[in-house]
């Protein structure tokens, strides 16, 4: 088998096998790999040259250090409180997020430590999804006055709406196992063979003909989907203002400062 070609970049990198499996890896691990904009600028980057890389077969999705994805990055939401901003990285997140949907090729989350919020969301954006057995999913922004509305567009497509909405309203962890059960993911491996659990997935995929996996996922979200850009332009607007709204500031400053929200209730 020939050497696997990488590609580099500070926030995201790049390996491709010879068998056409790419794998990107975000490469964020002090921050817990947080969708920082130069991290979602470099996902949309390779979705769009993945689009048209007839070469490339599978998109493997992981993460560098302790944990796949912690959602935004807070700090940089924080520094830029205009509702103009947040409504321009809300739709950047959600292009993101769609696109990897309408890449012809399947796409696999591979899922360790925690996936929080718009991380969550990546993982529901995925097509497939395996993860460790100690792995943990929230959609936490509600504990810091800042409901998750766009990761609540992925996630009410994975899992069913009570189960979504509890997620969405509590704010709490699920376990991989429950992951599992409500179907965000599809198998669970223990931390030292999860490789070893998407190695065996990509085998099942790549014996299969090109040509019907990509036919075959085009055909399967649009036959599913209806109205999903509508709704991400719905939830990135609630979302935007909801992140001008004193709650959500004051909420956000207080997980960057490491301290409990200090909320004036109405």
């Amino acid at each position: 088998m020939d050497a696997p070609t990488s590609v580099s970049t500070e926030v995201l990198l790049r390996e491709t096998d010879a068998r056409g499996v790419v794998r990107l890896t975000l490469n964020r691990p002090q921050a817990f790999n947080a969708l920082s904009e130069a991290l979602l600028a470099a996902l949309q980057q390779q979705i769009d040259a993945l689009m048209h890389d007839a070469a490339a077969r599978v998109v493997v999705i992981a993460g560098a250090g302790r944990a796949f994805c912690a959602g935004h990055d807070l700090k940089e939401m924080r520094a830029q409180p205009s509702l103009d901003y947040y409504q321009s990285l809300f739709a950047r997140c959600g292009k993101v997020m769609t696109g990897l949907m309408r890449l012809p090729q399947p796409v696999i989350a591979q899922v360790h430590g925690i996936a929080t919020a718009a991380g969550c969301q990546l993982v529901a954006s995925c097509d497939l999804a395996v993860a460790t057995s100690d792995a943990r999913f929230a959609v936490s922004g509600v504990n810091y006055g800042l409901f998750c509305s766009t990761p609540g567009v992925a996630l009410a497509r994975n899992l069913p709406r009570k189960q979504a909405l509890e997620m969405l309203l509590t704010g709490e962890f699920i376990d991989a196992a429950t992951a599992q059960q409500r179907g965000l993911v599809n198998r669970v491996a223990a931390p030292d063979r999860l490789d070893d659990a998407v190695e065996s997935l990509l085998q099942s995929i790549l014996g299969k003909p090109d040509a019907a996996l990509r036919m075959g996922k085009e055909l399967f979200y649009r036959q599913v989907e209806t109205g999903i850009d509508a709704a991400y332009q719905l939830a990135a607007q609630t979302m935007a203002c909801n992140m001008m709204d004193d709650c959500a500031l004051e909420g956000v400053q207080a997980f960057i400062d490491k301290r409990q929200p200090a909320w004036k209730q109405a």
